[in-house]
């Protein structure tokens, strides 16, 4: 597939999340009705990983309502977060002020980062849960990263598992509920075309622009671009918790979050890597 194809796609997933913003706004899921906790979207380890924030330049990669952005705010970092979707980007700004929290949100298309923030550099970038999924090109998101790096920056990717998106969330007709593999786990058979006529909140169906694309990543795929970018991989974690009950039987933890009551499988995994 030619990068003008890409490109074309791309501008679809950009007009479905543009169409799916107020849909989530106004959502249960991300509960902005009410007072607003950011860290709830975070396991903990992932704050062993990440370490002290205070005073570092964080970066929030495709970071839709940048609601996960005001929490590395809170921790002290300076917080940019940056998004393909103007509506998400509009949004975001309108819930950092209602915070009072110190974001600042730039809309771009990832691949254009480096241009669209002036060639600034990062501490710390962070990006994941439904992210690299919208990305055609892991060879050429590896690179961006890298340039947005400053010299002992640090990458943290978390981002739900190949494998929970290799499962069926819904029975065909005429199955039981059991969970079955459905999808591709590894990538390189091109763009998924889904129906993005509802999303993953509750909420009424999305007007307008219903097309949305996504491309397969395995994890040997994610971790080879950063490793061919310069990026050494210092951690990888994988867990079996989610910060929302994804299918009916999922049962609540200790933490908070949910897990699968058997069999044990990764949901989510964290990679940490430096530049």
């Amino acid at each position: 597939m030619t990068s003008a194809e890409h490109d074309r796609l791309m501008r679809a997933n950009q007009a479905n999340w543009d169409a799916r913003t107020p849909v989530h706004l106004a959502s249960r899921f991300y509960g902005l009705d009410q007072d607003l906790d950011p860290e709830r979207w975070f396991a903990p380890w992932e704050w062993e990983d990440l370490g002290e924030l205070t005073g570092r330049d964080v970066l929030h990669l495709q970071c839709h309502l940048g609601t996960e952005t005001i929490a590395f705010a809170r921790r002290g970092a300076r917080a940019v977060g940056l998004d393909i979707s103007e509506a998400s980007v509009t949004a975001a700004n309108d819930i950092a002020a209602r915070a009072g929290a110190d974001v600042t949100y730039v809309r771009a298309n990832v691949y254009d980062a480096v241009e669209a923030l002036d060639e600034r550099r990062f501490d710390v970038v962070y990006t994941g849960k439904g992210a690299l999924c919208y990305l055609p090109d892991l060879d050429r998101w590896a690179e961006t990263v890298g340039r947005l790096l400053r010299p002992g920056g640090r990458l943290y990717v978390v981002e739900f598992h190949p494998l929970l998106n290799s499962l069926g969330p819904k029975p065909a007709p005429g199955e039981g509920p059991e969970l079955l593999l459905r999808h591709d786990y590894l990538g390189g058979a091109g763009p998924v075309r889904r129906d993005g006529t509802h999303t993953y909140t509750d909420g009424p169906a999305v007007e307008g622009a219903t097309d949305s694309y996504e491309w397969m990543h395995g994890m040997g795929e994610v971790v080879t671009a950063l490793t061919e970018a310069g990026l050494a991989v210092r951690r990888l974690r994988e867990s079996d918790e989610l910060p929302w009950p994804r299918w009916p039987q999922m049962v609540r933890t200790e933490s908070g979050w949910w897990r699968l009551p058997e069999p044990r499988i990764p949901l989510l995994y964290g990679l940490l890597a430096t530049r």
